[in-house]
């Protein structure tokens, strides 16, 4: 029987056995459901018309344009996600032409601020074509957050309660999170980090921002250790040399006659060495001044060889002062043809190591390069043998150690903190760990799902962070095969990872364009950066643990404060890719020096300041 028919079977039924109440009770029900759908379908779009969307958003801009200039910037953040849907919404029902119109006649209106998403979206033609693109995908399955204040969003319900503009409600209500502020609207230049995309949670972002994070450095490290003794010990010898000098000038200054004046201005040149150099060894252990934390990972223990190396490399430091500066060796791949990927320095700027697109690991022996290479008849390096496959300078081949073992370009390469160990990652999904002693591969990491873009050693060796295309980071130890930790929850590709010196958190940039900070020990995210326009792509943090650099596809720089979880300032120059950044020390002040890897010809060495991380320069290794 039909719906209908039954219903009238039953009302016929209650009415033949006298149940009047129970009847009453039944057609209110029926009226109350007959007043609902009346209401769902007027509310609900009409199908098969692609021109509601253009009249829809074109008065909602016209609107937006003509509001007071008070709130007329707030109202404006509401059309990039109108935008963006309605375009969608038009090619997944089918109207490649319209859509294409639509997004022609109103992509000027969002150049500025999302040029990168826009060239993404236009070859999106299809309905297949919005199931297959990442950005598409990220974009319907996740909301906006667009912070207004309170008159702003009143005057936006007014709007659309008074125009019925039911297509720009669907899409708002379904699309859009608000974050409602009591006062004044905010300023224009926040506009950067007031459109988000943070998934469907709408305190999401206030929520992680709220836990505590600890940017100190170590406690009781070797390094620390063996400065403070180092440091008490040149304290008495300097103590003791300034009172010898002391007692000698005053002998020769007594007997100077006519040569005092070169004496005198010999004493204050002293004097002046002496003050500066005192001034810069104060200015530059500020690191010292940083808070020490408890590490949360089980620290490897260290040989006896390593911490001599470290009281050696300590005792060869030269301090660098304005009388005193260092002087810096550089070194370029040339016709590399756009195989080159990835390049990186070992802390002891002994070896260079470069990662190219036939999927071969290249190292080079710094102390060697320059050196005539040795020859055995003709032969040259294409005539090398399949056993010639690993071999080294010494050997006469080639000015480089070959390592071969991935199966797909090489996007990634980092050294241990001692350069005894070496990994690389690559786009067959893998992250292969080398010896630089025994010329070998050691160990093959299986865990991603697709290309491993980006891997870093730990301040303190041992364990290593991953970040891939799978949406996911993951932290290493160098004896498991199998991660530790997964570090889940961007909305697009991992592109870059980072360690804190403190080896508790490790920072990782992605494509949604966010930055976020996750504990190593419970694999959580407590911290996210919201205000890049472009995909992130590289990472550094400052050698006291308590700011953050982050640089984009656009070029824009920003340095964030941990602690808090906001932008101190951002930086703009640079009128591309940031491909990579560094922090350096230099007086009193924090600074970091950015670099530009050009694709073509050349690649610059990732960490080529490595000699000047800690402010100093060993006097053996200067040119």
């Amino acid at each position: 029987m039909e719906d209908e028919e039954m219903e009238r079977k039953v009302q016929q039924y209650l009415h033949r056995k006298g149940f009047r109440l129970t009847e009453l009770a039944l057609q209110e029900e029926r009226n109350r459901l007959s007043t609902t759908s009346l209401s769902d379908v007027s509310l609900s779009r009409p199908d098969n018309d692609p021109a509601r969307y253009y009249d829809g958003y074109n008065k909602l801009r016209s609107w937006a344009y003509n509001s007071l200039d008070q709130y007329k910037h707030e109202l404006l953040r509401v059309l990039y996600p109108a935008f963006i849907h309605c375009f969608m919404d038009l090619v997944s029902e089918g109207h490649t032409l319209e859509a294409r119109a639509f997004f022609l006649k109103f992509r000027e209106d969002h150049e500025l601020m999302h040029s990168r998403d826009l060239q993404k979206l236009e070859g999106t033609l299809s309905p297949l074509h919005l199931e297959e693109m990442d950005l598409a995908r990220s974009l319907r399955e996740n909301k906006f957050r667009i912070k207004l204040c309170e008159y702003s969003y009143e005057l936006l319900l007014q709007y659309l309660q008074k125009t019925q503009a039911l297509v720009m409600l669907g899409i708002i209500n379904e699309r859009i999170i608000f974050e409602v502020s009591a006062g004044q609207p905010s300023l224009i230049s926040d506009d950067a980090d007031v459109v988000a995309l943070v998934g469907t949670s709408k305190d999401l972002a206030k929520q992680i921002n709220q836990k505590e994070v600890h940017w100190g450095l170590l406690e009781d490290s070797v390094e620390e250790r063996m400065e403070k003794a180092l440091s008490d010990s040149d304290r008495a010898e300097a103590e003791s040399k300034d009172a010898d000098a002391e007692d000698n000038n005053k002998k020769k200054s007594s007997e100077g006659g006519k040569q005092g004046g070169p004496l005198n201005k010999k004493l204050k040149k002293d004097k002046l060495v002496g003050a500066t150099g005192k001034n810069t060894k104060s200015e530059t252990s500020m690191i010292s001044a940083a808070p020490r934390v408890k590490p949360e990972l089980t620290l490897p223990a260290t040989p006896v060889e390593v911490e001599q190396s470290i009281l050696e490399d300590l005792r060869n430091r030269a301090q660098l002062n304005n009388l005193a500066l260092p002087s810096v060796s550089f070194y370029t791949f040339l016709n590399t043809h756009n195989g080159l990927n990835c390049s990186s320095i070992s802390n002891d700027g002994s070896m260079v190591v470069g990662g190219f697109s036939d999927s071969s690991v290249k190292v080079w022996d710094m102390a060697k390069i320059g050196q005539p290479a040795k020859t055995s008849n003709s032969q040259g390096e294409n005539g090398s043998s399949q056993d010639e496959r690993l071999s080294s300078t010494s050997e006469g081949k080639r000015p480089y150690t070959l390592f071969q073992g991935h199966s797909g370009p090489v996007y990634s390469a980092a050294f241990s903190p001692f350069g005894d160990f070496l990994l690389s990652s690559s786009s067959d999904s893998t992250i292969r760990l080398w010896s630089t002693k025994l010329n070998a591969n050691l160990v093959c990491y299986k865990g991603h799902n697709y290309p491993v873009w980006d891997v870093q050693f730990s301040p303190v060796g041992h364990y290593f962070a991953s970040a891939s295309h799978d949406r996911t980071a993951r932290i290493w130890s160098m004896d498991k095969i199998q991660p530790l930790r997964i570090m889940a929850g961007h909305l697009a590709d991992v592109d870059c990872v980072q360690w804190h010196v403190n080896c508790n958190y490790i920072a990782t940039g992605s494509s949604d364009k966010t930055v976020r900070l996750w504990d190593v020990q419970t694999g959580e995210c407590i911290r996210m950066f919201i205000g890049h326009r472009s995909m992130v792509l590289s990472l550094a943090m400052s050698p006291d643990g308590r700011y953050m650099a982050s640089g984009d596809e656009d070029g824009t720089i920003m340095m964030w404060d941990l602690s808090t979880g906001r932008c101190v300032s951002p930086l703009a120059g640079h009128n591309s890719c940031v491909w990579s950044l560094a922090f350096r020390i230099i007086l009193v002040q924090q600074f970091f020096l950015c670099f530009i890897a050009a694709r073509e010809h050349c690649l610059h060495l990732d960490r080529l300041i490595a000699l000047l991380n800690s402010g100093m320069l060993r006097p053996a290794q200067r040119p």
